[in-house]
Formats: C-alpha cells, sequence, structure tokens
C-alpha cells in the first residue's frame, strides 16, 4: 500500500506499518513496558528519517513549505551523532567560529548525506560574513 501525504495523517493511527525504530521495531511494540524492560532504548524512541519524511511530505501536502523543509533537514540530522551535532550547533553561534571552521562543519554534514543541512551552514557563513558575526582567524 503506498503512501498517501493527504489521507494517511496521522501516521501513527492510520498508517502505523510505515512507523518504526531505528532497529525496526514496529510502533505497536514501542510501549513503556519495552523501554523498563530495556528491549527499546531511548535512541530507538527517535523519529527515524523515514518517518520524518514523510511528516515532511504531509506538510508540504498541507502547503506548509516551511515546516516541510524543516523536516526534511530534521531527517538528514536523525543519524548524526549527538555529540556531532552540538558541536556543530555550538560553532554556528556568532562570533564562535572563523569562515574555513564553518566550511569544515559544512563538510562534515556532507559526509553524513545532509547536504541540505550542510547548504544551511553554508547560507549561514555568508550571512555572518556580510554582519562581520565570524570569529577571526
Amino acid at each position: 500500500m503506498s503512501f498517501d501525504p493527504t489521507r494517511d495523517y496521522p501516521l501513527g493511527s492510520r498508517r502505523p506499518d510505515l512507523v518504526s525504530t531505528l532497529a525496526g521495531t514496529p510502533l505497536a511494540e514501542v510501549t513503556l513496558e519495552a523501554v523498563r524492560a530495556g528491549r527499546i532504548s531511548a535512541r530507538d524512541a527517535r523519529a527515524t528519517p523515514a518517518t520524518l519524511r514523510h511528516q515532511a511530505a504531509v506538510a508540504s501536502a498541507a502547503g506548509r513549505q516551511p515546516l516541510a523543509e524543516s523536516l526534511e533537514r530534521a531527517a538528514e540530522l536523525a543519524l548524526v551523532p549527538d555529540g556531532e551535532l552540538l558541536e556543530i550547533y555550538t560553532a554556528l553561534r556568532p562570533g564562535r567560529s572563523t569562515s574555513a571552521e564553518l566550511e569544515s562543519c559544512a563538510a562534515r554534514l556532507d559526509g553524513y548525506g545532509a547536504e541540505r543541512t550542510a547548504a544551511f551552514v553554508r547560507e549561514a557563513v555568508a550571512v555572518y560574513e556580510q554582519r562581520g558575526l565570524l570569529a577571526r582567524a
């Protein structure tokens, strides 16, 4: 059965077959009992790239393009390690990084397949440059 973003929302109730953990555990098996028993980890309780992409399709079908784009970037970032995300987030704070350091962050994101987010970082570099918000080398 194919996915219809105008008919299949909310996914959890209308298309639970499309929702699973990163390890492939079906939504029906993601329970508090499973968490307590150690069968589901905190990482498994996160949204998967596939689920986020389905949510992006729903947002796009509803005419909410900015939300759809944010969900697409979230799908890219879902598999990037937390520590890596925190480092990049910190580097993006005004005055914290040089242009080269932020380009390195963008390249790291490219390495995870997060091209949209890498482009977002590169766009930030251009804006920071214009506004004098880059760190001095």
